[in-house]
C-alpha cells in the first residue's frame, strides 16, 4: 500500500472511542476527505473491529496503529488478515513499550524480525503491512520488510530524517496530535494531559533526545518547547501549516489525532482547511 491509496490525510483514534462505532462515522470521514482511519490502543490479533469498519465503507482504508507484537500472536494476526481479505486494510505492527513486557522481553528489533517472518509465512504481503518506527534501524527494517513506516509522536524534523533513511519509495505516514484551540494555556493543558504518560517511555524519550531535546524538556510534564513541537495547537491555519511541514519533509500521509473533547466536530471544522 502506498500514499496514493491512503490519501494525504487520515484520522488516528483509539479503537475504544465510542464515536467510531456510530453507523455514519466511516461515511462521514470519506465525505470530509480523509483517506484512512488508524486504530490505536493495540488492536488484538483477531482484528474483528477493523473488519467491521471496513464493511461500513467501500472507500476508506483502515489501518492498525499498531498491533503490538508482544500481545498479539503473529500466527493469529496472519490468519485474521487472510480472513479480512481486503486491499483497503493496512496491518501496522510495532514493538510497543519495553516496560510493559516484563519477563517476556527480548530485544525489540529481534522481536519485530521474528514477527515479520511469521507474517511472511502466514501470507501477509509486504505491501499490506507497516512498522511503527522511530530510530534508524527500525526505519530501515520498515523499508526492507514492509510498505513503510508509521512514526508516532514525532516532529517534521523527524519526518525529514525518516524520509532520508527510508529512501524515496517506502510509505511514510507519521501521526500528528492536534488541539484546535487558540488559548495557549488551555491548549497546552490539553496537550500535556495526553503527552504525560509518554514522557517516561524510553523509546520516545530516546527519539526526542536524538532530535535535540534534553532531560529538562522531558521534566515537569514537558517543556513548552517539547509540547509545541510534538502537538500542534492553534487555529485551522496553524494546524494546516504543521501538516504541510510534514508533507514538505517527505510524508506521504499524515494521520491526525484530535485531542479536543468533541472529535467529530473538530474534524468537521478542520477538514475544509486541510483536505
Amino acid at each position: 500500500m502506498d500514499g496514493n491509496e491512503l490519501g494525504r490525510l487520515g484520522v488516528w483514534e483509539q479503537r475504544t472511542a465510542g464515536w467510531l462505532r456510530e453507523p455514519d462515522t466511516m461515511r462521514e470521514l470519506v465525505d470530509l476527505g480523509f483517506g484512512a482511519l488508524w486504530l490505536g490502543a493495540s488492536p488484538p490479533a483477531d482484528l474483528k473491529f477493523p473488519e467491521e469498519l471496513l464493511a461500513r465503507s467501500s472507500r476508506l482504508v483502515v489501518a492498525t496503529g499498531i498491533v503490538n507484537v508482544w500481545e498479539a500472536s503473529p500466527g493469529e494476526t496472519a490468519a485474521s488478515f487472510r480472513r479480512i481479505g481486503s486491499d483497503r486494510f493496512l496491518l501496522g505492527v510495532g514493538a510497543g513499550h519495553p516496560h510493559a513486557v516484563g519477563d517476556a522481553y527480548v530485544r525489540p528489533y529481534d522481536k519485530l524480525v521474528g514477527y515479520l517472518d511469521t507474517l511472511d509465512a502466514g501470507g501477509v504481503p509486504k505491501q499490506a503491512r507497516a512498522l511503527a518506527a522511530l530510530g534508524p534501524r527500525v526505519l530501515r527494517l520498515a523499508a526492507e520488510r514492509t510498505a513503510g513506516a508509521h512514526p508516532y509522536l514525532v516532529t517534521p524534523e523527524h519526518t525529514a530524517r525518516a524520509r532520508e533513511i527510508l529512501g524515496t519509495g517506502p510509505l511514510l505516514a507519521p501521526e500528528q496530535k492536534v488541539v484546535l484551540e487558540t488559548d495557549p494555556a488551555v491548549a497546552r493543558r490539553i496537550a500535556r494531559e495526553r503527552l504525560g504518560p509518554y514522557l517516561s517511555m524510553v523509546n520516545y524519550a530516546n527519539n526526542w533526545r536524538r532530535l535535540g531535546f534534553t532531560d529538562d524538556d522531558l521534566a515537569g510534564g514537558g517543556s513548552d518547547r517539547l509540547v509545541d513541537a510534538l502537538i500542534v495547537w492553534g487555529d485551522e491555519e496553524a494546524i494546516r501549516s504543521r501538516v504541510a511541514q510534514h508533507h514538505a519533509a517527505g510524508a506521504d500521509h499524515v494521520a491526525l489525532q484530535v485531542l479536543n473533547r468533541d472529535k467529530p466536530a473538530t474534524l468537521r471544522r478542520l477538514a475544509p482547511a486541510l483536505v
